[in-house]
C-alpha cells in the first residue's frame, strides 16, 4: 500500500506587496490612523483565499530610517490583517524587511531579494513556480521574477512608474480585484 505523505506537497501562494496593491501607497506610512484600503482588496484576497495561501511581503524603511518602530509596523500589519478578517478576507502571513541599504546595509530579505519570500517557502512549503507575486512597482516585479512566481503589476500605487528597475510583468491589471480575477481564470 502506498501512503501519500503531506509532507510532499506544495502549496500556491500569492504574494502581495502592501502599499499601493492592498491599501493606498502613504509616503512612510508609520501610523494605522492613515492606512486606506483600496476598493476591492478585501474581496480580491477572500477569492484567492479559495485556493492560494496570501502572503504579504513588504520593504519597510520607515525603522531603518528611525521613523518608526518594528513594533508600530507589526501593529499597522496587525490592523491590517484584522481589518481584512473582518471583511471575510484572509492573510496567511505578513514579512517585512525593516531595512535599507543607505541605512542599515544591504540585506537578503529587502526586495528584490527573495530572503522573505524564501522563509514563506520554507514555512508553508510553497511552489513558486505555481505562485504569484503581485505588486506595483518594478522592484516588486523583480522580486517575484527572481522567485520564479508568475508576475502581475498593478496601476495603483506607483503603478510601475517608480523606475527602479527595468523588468517587464508576465500580466498587467487595473487593481487587485482585476488580478485576483486573471489568477483565478476569469474573465475581467
Amino acid at each position: 500500500m502506498t501512503v501519500w505523505k503531506g509532507s510532499f506537497l506544495k502549496n500556491k501562494a500569492v504574494f502581495l506587496d502592501r502599499d499601493g496593491v492592498i491599501i493606498e501607497h502613504r509616503h512612510h506610512l508609520c501610523n494605522e490612523r492613515e492606512v486606506e484600503f483600496i476598493k476591492g482588496s478585501a474581496d480580491a484576497i477572500a477569492r484567492l483565499n479559495k485556493d492560494f495561501k496570501v502572503i504579504v511581503v513588504s520593504n519597510q524603511s520607515v525603522v531603518a530610517r528611525g521613523i518608526a518602530t518594528r513594533a508600530e509596523v507589526r501593529q499597522i500589519n496587525a490592523f491590517i490583517k484584522k481589518s481584512l478578517a473582518e471583511s471575510g478576507a484572509r492573510i496567511d502571513a505578513i514579512y517585512f524587511c525593516p531595512h535599507h541599504p543607505e541605512h542599515s546595509g544591504k540585506c537578503p530579505c529587502r526586495k528584490p531579494d527573495i530572503g522573505m519570500l524564501l522563509e514563506a517557502k520554507k514555512r508553508y512549503k510553497i511552489d513558486f513556480t505555481k505562485s504569484y507575486f503581485v505588486g506595483d512597482s518594478t522592484t516588486d516585479i523583480k522580486t517575484g521574477e527572481n522567485a520564479g512566481c508568475t508576475t502581475i503589476l498593478v496601476k495603483t500605487g506607483y503603478g510601475g512608474h517608480d523606475g527602479i528597475i527595468k523588468v517587464k510583468p508576465s500580466m498587467v491589471a487595473r487593481d487587485l480585484a482585476h488580478a485576483a480575477q486573471k489568477i483565478c481564470g476569469k474573465r475581467a
